[in-house]
């Protein structure tokens, strides 16, 4: 798509100024936006990147005051949310779906129940007892295990799996390699100290609207339910242990981990490579800051952050007394220092 940046405000809805007629061909990050491109400037300190940048047009806030050089300005109340409606605009076209039915080389039980418009890929499994929505695409190499439930519209990329039983809602996202309904990792001592198995008998549960990164895994409960509610999104390479249950609308970035038991309200944000030691429990609203490693119960709202993780004011708090600690250590060895001339002067 190629518009003018008086065109894409107007799409917009929002005001624009300088070189309106420039003409914009695609949206790229301050970083590496050129001639023809639009990128935004949604916090302040980027602003000497943005006055540098070569791109055409600048997506701001509204109040904006910074210099722009002869680049045209897009002001609008949340630049962040507005960019996203742009990138729609110069996507590339989406992949055409599959053409529904079963590829030659997939094996599909007789007594799967397809809803309309179902595809499924090359060499894909799909076990007896399973019940498929309408529109859902399982692509080439997945597997579906024995009684599943997936909903309508659902999407599994290559390789995605589904263990036995698991049940999945209307316009989940599988990427590629996800696992749904892997065993939790349940074992005890014997009496020689080998572990034994103990049996994963529960499921996996997963709402509507729910994306699953690629390579992340979901651990079907030890009995009852693993649970991720509405609106889940979670990022690559995370594990879900058994048992867990992550609240609707909460997002949880690359690589981290949670431990059986764990409880993660509504509307939370997970930091990368965070971790959580399991049997606690995380507010609705809380933020946890990338890396944490949280070992107890956090309240609903709370932005923590840290190992452990603490209210994040005060792990800074900590943080900054950390930092000084060569400095007193060497006031310390100074003060020992003069003491120690003072005694030899008063001795002599």
């Amino acid at each position: 798509m190629i518009l003018t940046v008086a065109e894409l405000a107007a799409r917009l809805g929002a005001p624009c100024e300088g070189n309106t007629g420039a003409t914009i061909r695609r949206a790229a990050s301050l970083r590496d936006a050129g001639e023809g491109d639009v990128t935004f400037l949604s916090s302040n300190r980027y602003a000497e990147q943005a006055a540098a940048s070569s791109a055409s047009a600048i997506v701001v806030k509204a109040d904006w005051q910074g210099p722009c050089g002869p680049k045209a300005l897009i002001r609008v109340p949340n630049p962040d949310a507005a960019f996203i409606r742009i990138a729609s605009l110069f996507a590339p076209p989406a992949l055409p779906l599959p053409p529904p039915g079963a590829h030659p080389t997939a094996i599909v039980s007789p007594d799967t129940v397809l809803g309309a418009g179902v595809s499924i890929g090359p060499y894909a499994v799909v076990e007896p007892g399973v019940r498929i929505g309408d529109g859902t695409v399982v692509g080439p190499h997945c597997y579906v295990g024995h009684g599943v439930t997936l909903g309508r519209d659902c999407r599994l990329y290559p390789l995605a799996s589904i263990r036995e039983h698991c049940r999945l809602g209307d316009r989940v996202i599988l990427h590629n390699g996800a696992v749904i309904g892997s065993d939790g990792f349940g074992y005890y001592p014997d009496s020689e100290k080998h572990w034994k198995k103990i049996p994963q008998v529960g499921v996996v549960v997963i709402g509507n609207d729910v994306e699953i990164g690629a390579n992340t895994t979901i651990d079907r409960a030890r009995f009852g339910e693993t649970r991720l509610e509405d609106g889940v999104k979670i990022d690559n390479l995370v594990q879900v242990g058994h048992n867990v249950v992550i609240g609707a609308h909460t997002a949880v970035a690359a690589q981290v981990g949670f431990s059986g038991s764990t409880f993660v309200g509504r509307h939370v944000m997970v930091g990368g490579q965070a971790g959580f030691s399991g049997h606690l429990e995380v507010g609705n609203g809380a933020i946890i800051g990338g890396r944490s490693m949280v070992l107890g119960d956090i309240p609903a709202g709370m932005f923590a952050s840290g190992q452990p993780a603490l209210a994040h004011a005060t792990d800074m708090r900590q943080l900054a007394m950390v930092a000084r600690l060569p400095k007193l250590r060497e006031q310390w060895a100074a003060m020992e220092a003069r003491i120690k001339s003072l005694e030899e002067r008063l001795s002599s």
